[in-house]
């Protein structure tokens, strides 16, 4: 299927949105406050070692301490004769011999911060460019799993191997790298090997908690990282990002640059393709499939959990096969889903119960095939005895909802309010409360109008009575500004 890249570019804000066959599959948000941060260089400062955890705390900069795991550490290595492969020498090394309180260190930025959490961290630091992975620290030749071709692994290797050797440095070869030629792949390693220098000369110059070397802007970033034979090309707003994609791709990608464009209409880019209607949606709990059916997602800090409803679907024969054509549709939808929201960690599949086994497969291998366009790493189990599939998809930066939203400040992130009523019956115990604790004249109460309206109609004898039980009249006021649980009982 072909692809368009659409970048939008603001001072405060730029969104790449990637666009197939006419529907949004992927959103990328990059503010200019909170740039991210992985693939950023710091030296560091050690603040706390936890050898309980095996992991460290170490300071770069940033509100949080980021955090540093011996297993992300870079241990010296072996090379196994058996295999070619580069082992540690050490399995498992104790945190208290690597690092020490207050300890200079040179470090990478793996994931984001993320909610409560600060960064994580590496000391095995890597350096991509458009078809590599520079691996500074260690002398291997790797080959991304995607490319499954044995011949091609073979020949990107035998390219790759004496240059690793004469330099004494790692590559791993990206999915990109499939089919390029040794002049493109010879040329991706001189641009690593001037960039690596350029850090190495940044990193004798830097003071503790700074930044050593920052990773490249999102416009040139989606060139790098999600430029595929399939995109037609890329449309951006931005005089000065297009030009600077375009210096990129004449660097990197050539015979691509007249594929970048320069979108100067008058409507908004987004709007031209819906892209912002899409990321309204996006943020909904409810999606909607073309049969009638429909998901449910919900995303808890612990996990997101995806229900699939045949909803209006009825089907045509009978309902297993109902279920099973709800389930396949729900399959490719859910994985574009998760693409479009950046959902990952745990996540838990309800799909529809199904007897048959040969759906059940039918089904997973579905989800399987719609997920192999997804760039982030997952993990698919079969389907449980409860008839739930779990999977994991990789987390490296905050989902779109996390990103774009805030817990609601009414019902502190609960996703519902309390009825009227039980409001209602909160002001009847805070004014039974106020009157035993101070003596007052009469009580006024002020609440949000649908509050009052309940207390006024439905509760109007329990408001008499009360008065009687107090001793004293009860006065009501609406404020339309008040949320529907905020309420004030006032002495008068």
């Amino acid at each position: 299927m072909n692809q368009e890249l659409l970048i939008n570019v603001t001072p405060q804000e730029t969104r790449v949105a990637v666009v197939e066959s006419g529907v949004l599959q992927q959103i990328h948000i990059e503010r200019a406050c909170a740039r991210g941060l992985v693939g950023n260089i710091y030296r560091g400062k050690v603040r706390r070692v936890l050898p309980g955890m095996q992991a460290a705390f170490v300071d770069i900069g940033l509100e949080r301490a980021a955090f540093l795991h011996v297993s992300d550490m870079q241990t010296p290595k072996l090379l196994s004769e058996e295999t070619g492969e580069q082992k540690p020498i050490e399995p498992t090394p104790d945190i208290r011999t690597r690092l020490h309180e207050g300890q200079s260190v040179i470090v990478q930025v793996l994931k984001d911060p993320i909610g409560s959490k600060g960064a994580r961290l590496t000391t095995e630091l890597a350096l991509p460019s458009r078809y590599l992975v520079l691996l500074p620290y260690t002398q291997h030749v790797g080959v991304s799993q995607r490319i499954e071709d044995e011949g091609e692994r073979e020949r990107l290797k035998a390219v790759l191997a004496p240059l690793a050797e004469q330099h004494q440095l790692g590559f791993i070869v990206r999915t990109a790298g499939e089919g390029a030629s040794e002049e493109a792949l010879c040329h991706d390693v001189d641009y690593l090997l001037r960039l690596w220098q350029q850090i190495q000369r940044q990193m004798n110059a830097a003071g503790p908690e700074t930044v050593v070397y920052q990773d490249l802007s999102l416009p040139v970033r989606t060139l790098r990282d999600l430029w595929a034979q399939n995109v037609e090309r890329v449309r951006v707003d931005s005089r000065e990002a297009c030009q600077a994609m375009r210096e990129f791709a004449a660097a990197f990608m050539p015979g691509l640059s007249e594929r970048i464009e320069l979108y100067a209409g008058e409507h908004p880019l987004f709007d031209m393709y819906g892209v912002e209607d899409e990321i309204q949606r996006a943020l909904e709990k409810k999606v909607l499939l073309k049969s009638g059916g429909y998901l449910i997602i919900d995303q808890t800090e612990a996990m997101t959990t995806i229900d699939v409803n045949t909803g209006a679907f009825v089907g045509h024969k009978n309902l297993e096969e109902t279920i099973f054509r709800t389930n396949l549709e729900a399959a490719s939808a859910l994985a574009r889903q998760l693409r479009l929201r950046n959902l990952g960690g745990i996540i838990i599949i309800d799909f529809i119960d199904m007897n048959d086994e040969e759906h059940k497969r039918q089904v997973l291998r579905a989800l399987e095939k719609a997920l192999e366009r997804d760039h982030a790493k997952t993990s698919i189990s079969e389907v449980s005895a409860l008839g739930l599939v779990q999977m994991t998809r990789k987390r490296t930066r905050e989902s779109l909802e996390h990103v774009l939203c805030e817990p609601c400040p009414h019902c502190h992130g609960r996703a519902n309010v309390k009825t009227a009523l039980t409001v209602c019956f909160e002001i009847f115990r805070e004014i039974i409360r106020a009157a035993r604790a101070y003596d007052a004249q009469g009580i006024m109460v002020l609440a949000s109008t649908a509050v009052i309206n309940a207390l006024q109609d439905g509760e109007a004898n329990s408001i008499a009575e009360l008065e009687l039980f107090i001793g004293r009249p009860i006065k009501l006021q609406a404020e339309p500004l008040y949320a529907q649980e905020q309420f004030d009982v006032v002495l008068i």
